[in-house]
């Protein structure tokens, strides 16, 4: 199974004990009230009405800085089309072996970059390492037309593994990026999750520490459908506009993508739905904590919990209809949203238990495996 999962096809979905991924849920109320207000009345087309131009100012605020916003209907095409800003199409992009640009998006970013080539590096718990980016930036070969271009570094933030960079970390690579004259993007699925993690602000998160385009999330974490394309130098969106078009994003009734993102981000309540998602991934951690056979494989501090069980505890979860997602052999993910119910966690913990219990006289697992 590759390293971004598949999703079980004969689970028995108990409702309300599903942790297959934070996608499962629906729209946080605020959203949706946001969206029928949208709706009252009648709107110019195409991003001219008043519901997105609130938008940029509203981005402005919360990052402390002018920003040029892009709303767009999915993570795929923020992150594909942010990259293609940045790169030429014989460009090099620096990733994680594991992130979604590279695992989980049918090969759109070199689709839309015209053939940029992703390099995927190594690191634990889902993080690339300064060294290991510089090691692999020393190696190439500028000015040499048979190899790519180095032009791009690529970080996930909360990761793939469900863990968080933190300030000094981004901006250390960032450091490392911009020695070597890469621009630097920032998948933000899950950015929120980051930032309520470490209760900072998301500028200290991005252009204060070096990012240079972030890829706002908001679909995971409460909205419907609704993403944003961040750019803190206006110089690198100077043409995204047309590029937003040509890709398919620019939506005749943007308002209503707007519509989300304005209320996502107003008064903070992007923060609170993460906030409770990551309280109920630390409560699930916690309550794995003494049970025999499971191992937790990566520190736990977004809204994902990567399990390593008997075969046995696995398919236990599936015949009581608890929704994950698995990873590899032995390995499944437990994703934790905004609208958990502390009840469902529990749920899990006692099925775990049992099944703990029962296969007790099984071969244990192997730590770090």
């Amino acid at each position: 199974m590759d390293a971004g999962g598949s999703f079980p096809l004969q689970v028995r979905e108990t409702p309300g004990v599903n942790f297959a991924s934070d996608n499962v849920s629906g729209a946080a109320p605020e959203i949706l009230e946001a969206l029928t207000a949208a709706n009252a009345g009648n709107a110019m087309p195409y991003g001219s009405d008043p519901v997105t131009r609130r938008l940029e100012a509203l981005v402005a605020d919360v990052f402390e800085r002018e920003a040029t916003v892009f709303p767009v209907a999915t993570g795929t095409a923020a992150n594909a089309l942010a990259l293609q800003a940045l790169i030429p199409p014989y460009g090099a992009v620096y990733c994680h072996r594991e992130s979604h640009i590279n695992v989980d998006e049918c090969g759109a970013p070199e689709f839309f970059t015209g053939g940029a080539k992703l390099v995927a590096l190594d690191g634990p718990h889902g993080k690339l390492q300064p060294h290991t980016v510089a090691a692999a930036l020393t190696a190439g070969v500028r000015g040499m037309p048979h190899r790519v271009k180095p032009a791009a570094l690529s970080l996930t933030q909360a990761t793939e593994a469900g863990t968080v960079y933190s300030i000094d970390e981004i901006a250390t690579l960032a450091d490392v990026a911009a020695r070597h004259g890469l621009a630097v993007h920032l998948d933000g699925a899950r950015f929120a999750n980051a930032v309520a993690a470490l209760g900072v602000a998301p500028a200290e998160l991005t252009w204060r520490a070096g990012v240079d385009v972030l890829c706002l999330g908001g679909t995971k974490n409460g909205c419907l459908a609704a993403e944003a394309v961040v750019f803190f130098d206006p110089a690198q969106a100077e043409d995204f506009a047309y590029r937003r078009k040509r890709g398919g994003q620019l939506l005749s009734k943007h308002r209503f993508v707007a519509a989300q993102l304005n209320a996502y981000l107003r008064d903070g309540l992007w923060l609170r739905l993460a906030d409770h998602a990551n309280a109920q991934a630390q409560r699930l951690a916690a309550g794995l904590e003494g049970l025999p056979g499971l191992f937790v494989v990566h520190p736990v501090e977004a809204n994902e919990v990567f399990l390593r069980a008997p075969s046995a505890v696995v398919a236990g979860l599936e015949e009581a209809g608890i929704g994950f997602a698995p990873w590899d052999e032995g390995l499944i993910r437990l994703v934790t949203s905004f609208d958990t119910d502390p009840a469902a966690v529990d749920r899990l913990l006692a099925e775990l238990s049992r099944l703990t219990a029962a296969a007790a006289d099984e071969e244990p697992v192997a730590a770090g495996e």
